[in-house]
């Protein structure tokens, strides 16, 4: 989302939609066998180029996801990228060709790549944009003028009016009118373009703030409308939109997930996981984007955080073994001032170096993206808990999984349905032996895990 100046603005800032796929049913999950995106928030598409190689391609990570590309207003915040001046591809992370061969190095990695694209609104204030191009609120040479915003001029105040929250301007940006028929083709025509490049899907930042019959119609345009997409859908109580109102359009995120999921980290028992997702009210499991944290969540504290150490990751552990939507990984970098842009404009030198946390190479979140794909298919089995902060479950014969939250150590037999054999730990790279009946025993040290499937055989 652009800029949030309220504490409370952040948090009404709440709902998106998701969009059509033709006539097709609606796809959620990323199509494929690999359905984890590693979200790359505010990386140069260089350097996101040389992570699917290095790192994400080995890893089995399916997508990856860029901040949005178009040309923005200038600043050293991230959420210039969230103001875009026009659809060239000339904002801070790279030029065109940066941004192609990304594309193509990611894919001979077998990463497909979602992009971050903001078409709600356009770019506050006035000046030269990243590109070059010169603009002012309400005219965008070339491409918008105010006959192509909504005529509401003020602020959206009033999430129980649907009006205001679709017509008016979310923080005072210049709402585009997506009514409007050459609005539409200017939108479909950017995400057509990186359509062109190669880009397999996208994000559709904001799209609580447009209705679901204008998404419906700019997806409709696309040369390919039935391409992988999903929207920021944030859950407001008793708000005149709702999320669930674009599940007939495509892939919707559910931030209830990663409110609960904090929830239960911080103040509650791992126990009451046992039935996570529909159980809990969240949307169909096939039609949800979930994650632990993004880039808004991280900074507003409605969901956990890297500051939040294993809450986090024990979060981001359960997140990727439990069968419940299409989980993103954040990753972004440290920071105190919730207004701070990337270290050295986006270039990663290295991951943990100038403040990249790189949370997608941490070895507890990182094993567990092959766990996922090998568990794919195969329902929970052998649930265990102790009735308060250790669990324990499998993904039918292929994988399990135990998670302990408690204050100290955790010793136990544990009951799978694995073959017996020596598998790897993937979350330590220590070696477990399971027996004939699929038991094994283990110790869980404070607020660790241990994962095991059928793929790491050998430490």
């Amino acid at each position: 989302m652009a800029r949030k100046t309220v504490a409370a603005a952040l948090a009404l800032v709440a709902g998106a939609a998701v969009a059509v796929t033709g006539n097709a049913p609606a796809q959620a999950a990323p199509p494929g066998t690999k359905d984890v995106t590693a979200v790359m928030f505010e990386w140069k598409f260089a350097s996101v180029a040389r992570e699917c190689t290095t790192r994400l391609g080995p890893a089995g990570y399916g997508y990856v996801q860029v901040s949005p590309p178009q040309e923005h207003v200038q600043g050293g915040q991230w959420w210039t990228s969230y103001q875009p001046v026009s659809y060239k591809i000339a904002g801070r992370l790279g030029d065109r060709t940066a941004f192609k061969n990304m594309i193509d190095t990611c894919h001979a990695a077998g990463v497909k790549v979602v992009v971050d694209s903001v078409v709600n609104h356009m770019a506050n204030g006035s000046g030269t944009g990243t590109g070059g191009t010169p603009f002012s609120k309400y005219d965008y040479p070339g491409l918008y003028s105010g006959f192509d915003m909504d005529d509401c001029r003020a602020e959206i105040t009033n999430y129980q009016d649907r009006v205001n929250i679709q017509h008016c301007e979310l923080v005072k940006l210049p709402d585009l009118d997506t009514g409007e028929d050459y609005v539409r083709g200017k939108i479909a025509g950017y995400l057509n373009d990186l359509l062109s490049l190669g880009v397999d899907g996208f994000r559709i930042d904001a799209a609580k703030h447009m209705p679901a019959a204008d998404l419906a119609n700019i997806k409709s345009r696309l040369t390919k409308p039935g391409v992988y997409w999903k929207q920021e859908a944030i859950f407001g109580a008793g708000e005149a939109v709702s999320p669930s109102e674009y599940l007939g359009n495509g892939d919707v995120q559910e931030f209830r997930y990663a409110r609960d999921l904090k929830r239960v980290l911080q103040n509650e028992k791992l126990a009451y996981l046992k039935n996570f997702g529909e159980g809990w009210g969240h949307m169909a499991s096939g039609q949800s984007g979930v994650f632990v944290d993004n880039h808004d969540t991280e900074r507003q504290g409605d969901t956990l955080n890297y500051k939040d150490g294993a809450n986090y990751t024990l979060a981001s552990v359960f997140m990727l073994a439990w069968p419940y939507g299409s989980p993103d990984v954040h990753s972004g970098y440290e920071w105190t001032d919730k207004d701070a842009g990337p270290p050295n404009g986006g270039q990663v030198n290295a991951c943990y170096s100038d403040g990249w946390k790189c949370q997608h190479a941490w070895r507890e979140i990182s094993s567990m993206v092959a766990f996922r794909n090998t568990a794919r298919g195969q329902a929970v089995t052998n649930w265990w808990d102790n009735g308060n902060n250790a669990i324990a479950f499998g993904r039918g014969s292929k994988a399990y999984v135990a998670i302990n939250h408690e204050s100290s150590a955790l010793t136990r037999t544990f009951q799978t349905s694995l073959p017996a054999g020596t598998y790897c730990n993937v979350q330590s790279g220590s070696p477990v032996t399971v027996d004939g009946s699929g038991r094994f025993t283990a110790t869980l040290g404070v607020n660790t895990a241990l994962a095991l499937h059928a793929n790491a055989r050998n430490c």
